[in-house]
């Protein structure tokens, strides 16, 4: 009976130590698993925030380049749409073989018709007249000029265009004018001159 006992209690002993272990393990195994997961958890979150972090870089080094290239577009714009000291539709004065005279803003020389009537509002020269001496065309009604004191405006053409005056006379291209500084077209027929800046016809 005593030994009967004895074995219980030793095979308790020994069942209470086996649970004892599984229970350890079971425990250390969790903590194993615990600590593999926080430490997947803190990697994923660390690759989040470096990701997080590349991609706000990204976008800022984007955002960037595309001001700086926004800006340069801009000033490259703007430099091309600048008005010059003389435009289009202005006048300016270059010296010649006649002295100072007017000119348009390539450099291109007007001409007075002697067969205009200054203040007329009308132009003499019509119809294949024309073609040879075309009208110097403004875009304003003011047309803004360099270093002319004569007295600019404008008279309306047929078509509805703004033909430039000084003094009240029309002033015109010669077709034969090829190139900034040609003065092809004075005294042609005795009726066409180059224009000095104060206005008078220089014959």
């Amino acid at each position: 009976m005593g030994r009967k006992f004895s074995r219980m209690m030793g095979g308790l002993a020994v069942g209470m130590l086996a649970l004892t272990g599984c229970s350890g393990a079971a425990e250390e195994t969790a903590e194993t698993v615990a600590a593999e997961v926080t430490e997947a958890e803190t990697t994923e979150a660390a690759e989040t925030t470096e990701a997080a972090t590349t991609e706000a870089a990204t976008t800022e080094a984007a955002e960037t380049t595309g001001a700086a290239s926004e800006a340069a577009t801009g000033e490259a714009t703007g430099e091309a749409s600048a008005p010059a000291a003389v435009g289009p539709t202005t006048l300016g004065v270059a010296e010649s073989e006649f002295g100072e005279i007017v000119v348009d803003a390539g450099g291109m020389t007007v001409y007075y018709f002697t067969r205009d009537e200054a203040n007329s509002g009308v132009s003499a020269c019509t119809g294949d007249c024309l073609v040879a001496w075309p009208p110097v065309i403004s875009e304003s009604e003011v047309p803004e000029v360099a270093g002319v004191t004569g007295e600019v405006g404008t008279i309306q053409t047929p078509e509805g265009q703004l033909h430039m005056t000084i003094n009240g006379m029309p002033i015109y291209y010669f077709d034969k004018d090829l190139a900034a500084g040609d003065v092809n077209g004075q005294a042609v027929g005795e009726v066409w001159y180059v224009v000095a800046p104060d206005g008078t016809m220089i014959q």
